[in-house]
């Protein structure tokens, strides 16, 4: 079982910026595949960016060019660097560590942008 712990969300205006951290427990975290998703009120959850074991990144079109994820496999943690931040982005972000056919989630951390 691998546990994984977001942090780093909180209330912050438009424009402006967060990190969010995830931390995956297991030995061969640099194995993994980590994505960050998010879900708003009312909508289904949605991928914003994942990165591979290889460091291959992948991102949803409403966030390119103002987010960035990546990883330090040394402390089995991914980062997701929020700029330019929107009212639309407001959602819980989730964590996700997958390989193979196996996936475990975090319990989320709320970004909350005011305009």
């Amino acid at each position: 079982q691998v546990q994984v712990v977001e942090s780093g969300g909180g209330l912050v205006q438009a424009g402006g910026s967060l990190r969010l951290s995830c931390v995956a427990s297991g030995s061969i975290f640099r194995l993994y595949t980590m994505g960050w998703f998010r879900q708003a009120p009312g909508k289904q959850r949605e991928l914003v960016a994942d990165i591979t074991s290889r460091a291959s990144t992948n991102y949803a079109d409403s966030v390119k060019g103002r987010f960035t994820i990546s990883r330090d496999n040394a402390k089995n943690t991914v980062y997701l660097q929020l700029n330019s931040l929107k009212p639309e982005d407001t959602a819980v972000y989730y964590c996700r560590s997958s390989i193979g056919p196996k996936s475990y989630w975090g319990q989320g951390t709320q970004v909350t942008v005011s305009s």
